[in-house]
């Protein structure tokens, strides 16, 4: 699915759900000191594929001041009390009850026992910051990043990978059994598979999105603090594939030299707003976009050079002008500075040309992964009809075409077609049609002319299917529906009306973001007369 694609249909998204800000590593026996209560911060509520680049998009406004105290309630506001942690929420906050009051507690983990700070309370919940893990569980890992408490990037290192593993495929179950109302467990149950994560869940990003700032008159880059565009100054994340970190370093070095201006968001002042990295995972080949507030560089040509002498891998040096005063990282206008407007990369024996604003999953070796699963829930044999719905620049497509024997993309999106049409002449795949427009609408004018899908294959955006769509698929009633999903909780709710027709025969929980609280899906269904023969 495009991510794009996904950017603009997710604007439309719902107000994002709030949560104080989460500390993520305390070693046992050592105590925090208390603080004293402050406003809390709405919580990011991902709307893409991609969860890091978020931190990258909204400054998060402060929660509303509370009262001070709530009448009625075991605990109340600063109180430090000791609390068993029996689970972990989904966003992967501890779980405790105090006499059957509810506390989140964010750093905690299942099986231990934990001192903590009532810092937010309401009527049936509250929030608590840990002061000091008392009875530490044999899942806590020490996280190998040296900002790990401090900035927003990732929210489990402090979890051992295995264990991240099985929260996530846990998740996957209660969506479904609490929102879709399906039995995971037991004789006739949908069968949710063990996660699918990596032998090394480290490195893995091939895209970095650094904002970039001044702090005590030095320009900084990095990642923002959870909830907040505080930068967090860092020439080196333990996500990030080598190539991103070593061209971040080299641009921010380069532009303190030259005295190119960061921009400061507060005054919307300065130039450099952002350094954009992309990495080809299979190619090597590198991509920097500088995004600047205007067009006229101060010493472009040194810096362009310069960048080039550095980085012996660079392909592509991107420029992007984003005037306006957004926390959208990109502006309408791209321009190329130096070398080609693209790089390529493959995903499995596919090849794709990236540009700056182009979409390519930021996890090539998981999404190989889910694609292969996506390929094999489609059960193409080359004789069947697929459509993909939110087919994005056609990456799924592409892969489906392989073994289907036509595939038909469609897409809201004008530029992610224009993207789906250049990969299928560069891998010289013919059985594909794109087609723009609302899946809703372009779906039932196929039925029209005579094309019945054998399979339809949907990737839609955080907030789900759009209820016309699931209309539409429940009429045209093919054989299989495979669904691959970024959210959990919308997935279940769409397979549940969607089983009126079908039946969920399985889920495949994949890892695309190891160390964040976010799991990929894709899930198999089949008509009902069909599953019972």
């Amino acid at each position: 699915m495009a991510k794009t694609a996904k950017d603009q249909r997710g604007k439309q998204a719902a107000a994002k759900a709030k949560q104080p800000k989460q500390p993520r590593q305390i070693e046992q026996g050592r105590l925090k000191q208390p603080k004293q209560q402050s406003d809390a911060k709405q919580q990011n509520q991902r709307n893409q594929h991609n969860p890091a680049e978020q931190r990258n998009q909204a400054k998060q406004p402060a929660r509303p001041k509370q009262p001070k105290q709530l009448a009625g309630l075991p605990v109340q506001l600063g109180q430090i009390v000791d609390v068993d942690i029996t689970g972990l929420s989904h966003e992967g906050a501890g779980v405790g009850r105090v006499e059957g009051y509810t506390l989140f507690v964010p750093g905690a983990l299942a099986g231990e026992r934990a001192r903590v700070q009532v810092n937010h309370v309401k009527k049936n919940f509250g929030f608590a910051e840990l002061l000091e893990v008392v009875e530490k569980s044999p899942s806590r890992a020490l996280p190998p990043c040296p900002v790990y408490d401090r900035c927003g990037g990732c929210s489990l290192q402090h979890l051992a990978y295995e264990e991240q593993l099985v929260h996530k495929q846990q998740i996957v179950k209660d969506n479904l059994r609490r929102i879709g109302g399906f039995s995971v467990e037991g004789e006739g149950a949908v069968t949710v598979h063990p996660t699918l994560g990596m032998s090394d869940p480290w490195r893995y990003r091939n895209k970095a999105q650094v904002p970039i700032g001044e702090q005590n008159g030095a320009l900084v880059g990095g990642f923002y603090a959870e909830r907040s565009h505080e930068i967090i100054d860092m020439d080196e994340c333990m996500i990030q594939h080598p190539a991103n970190d070593e061209a971040v370093a080299a641009v921010k070095k380069l532009a303190a030299r030259l005295q190119i201006k960061p921009y400061d968001e507060v005054n919307h002042t300065g130039l450099l707003r952002h350094v954009v990295v992309k990495v080809g995972a299979r190619t090597g080949e590198v991509m920097v976009v500088l995004v600047t507030t205007e067009e006229f560089i101060p010493q472009k040509e040194k810096l362009v050079a310069s960048i080039r002498e550095q980085l012996s891998d660079v392909k592509s040096i991107v420029q992007n002008i984003n005037p306006a005063r957004t926390n959208v990282i990109f502006g309408d206008k791209t321009v190329t500075l130096w070398g080609s407007d693209v790089i390529y990369d493959y995903i499995g024996p596919i090849k794709f040309a990236i540009s700056a604003r182009s979409f390519y999953q930021v996890n090539p070796v998981q999404t190989e992964v889910l694609y292969n699963k996506t390929l094999e829930y489609a059960g193409a044999t080359g004789t069947e009809t697929v459509i993909d719905a939110y087919c994005g620049i056609g990456t799924i497509s592409l892969f489906l075409a392989q073994k289907s024997r036509h595939v038909y993309g469609v897409e809201i999106v004008p530029e992610a077609i224009a993207d789906a049409n250049r990969n299928a002449e560069l891998n010289g795949i013919e059985n594909v049609t794109f087609e723009t427009g609302p899946a809703e609408a372009v779906i039932p004018a196929w039925k029209e002319q005579g094309i019945r899908p054998d399979v339809i294959v949907v990737d839609p955006p955080r907030k789900g299917c759009d209820e016309a769509l699931l209309k539409t698929i429940l009429e045209m009633k093919p054989e299989r529906v495979v669904y691959v999903s970024c959210n959990p909780s919308t997935l279940a709710r769409d397979l549940k009306v969607l089983a009126e027709l079908y039946e969920v025969k399985e889920v495949q929980p994949v890892d695309m973001f190891p160390h964040t609280g976010h799991v990929e899906c894709c899930s198999l269904l089949v008509r009902r007369d069909i599953a019972v023969n």
